[in-house]
């Protein structure tokens, strides 16, 4: 058996999957789309993730972000934040990325629409985070709670947001999974319905290890990292 090893192979592979996951559930697999998550690898590597046709890149880290878009200014791709942000680096956030997935607090995104505001331009694009496993070590916004505060984020000047991120457990339990990602497409189809401003285009739900269960729950964005792009170097 051939060794898949190029991130164009991967992707095709993936594509697949995604597809049939989609069509099991009657979905349209040209609704999902793919955010590839480069943490860690280096900017040769973004730039064959973007040769292989992808045109949003996922970051984590600011300081790495910053020296990636650096590097490969000529190209044409749009940067995504997915990690947890200090308040005190949303000047940072609002100059090196276009999209914002992880607001999970009223305070960031307060700096963030003062920030955005102070500097002008087109509103930054942002989903909430929300945590829809209740497990204490992520971030978020509680899923019980998450109405008021996405009102909130909504109304905020300088800001646009989008829809909703989560995290699920990282376990391969089709049990535990499927219920975290319903919450949180019940939460967004809720917002979409009855929060001012709430756009409802994206959902992001569903990462390397469980990204099938998540495209049968709704998600309309995957972030992936290790499937997609490879083991980062000196794992």
């Amino acid at each position: 058996m051939n060794q898949v090893n190029t991130i164009s192979e991967r992707a095709a592979l993936v594509r697949d999957r995604i597809c049939r996951a989609a069509e099991s559930v009657g979905r349209d697999p040209t609704t999902v789309e793919i955010l590839p998550v480069t943490k860690g690898h280096t900017a040769e590597t973004v730039a064959e993730v973007i040769a292989a046709g992808f045109e949003r890149i996922g970051e984590n880290r600011i300081a790495e972000a910053e020296t990636k878009r650096e590097a490969l200014a000529g190209l044409d791709v749009s940067w995504h934040m997915v990690g947890h942000i200090q308040t005190n680096k949303a000047a940072r956030v609002v100059r090196t990325f276009d999209v914002v997935e992880s607001v999970d607090s009223i305070r960031l995104a307060r700096r963030l629409s003062e920030t955005c505001e102070k500097i002008g331009g087109a509103p930054l694009s942002v989903l909430v985070q929300v945590n829809t496993s209740g497990e204490a070590a992520k971030g978020g916004f509680a899923v019980a709670d998450a109405l008021e505060p996405i009102a909130e984020i909504c109304a905020m000047p300088g800001l646009t947001v989008r829809g909703i991120m989560t995290m699920a457990p990282f376990v391969d339990e089709p049990g535990l999974l499927r219920p975290v990602f319903r919450r949180a497409r019940t939460l967004f189809d809720s917002c979409g319905e009855s929060v001012t401003g709430f756009t409802a285009e994206v959902l992001s739900m569903g990462m390397s290890n469980d990204f099938e269960f998540a495209v049968e729950e709704g998600s309309t964005e995957l972030r992936l990292g290790t499937i997609l792009v490879g083991e980062r170097p000196g794992r």
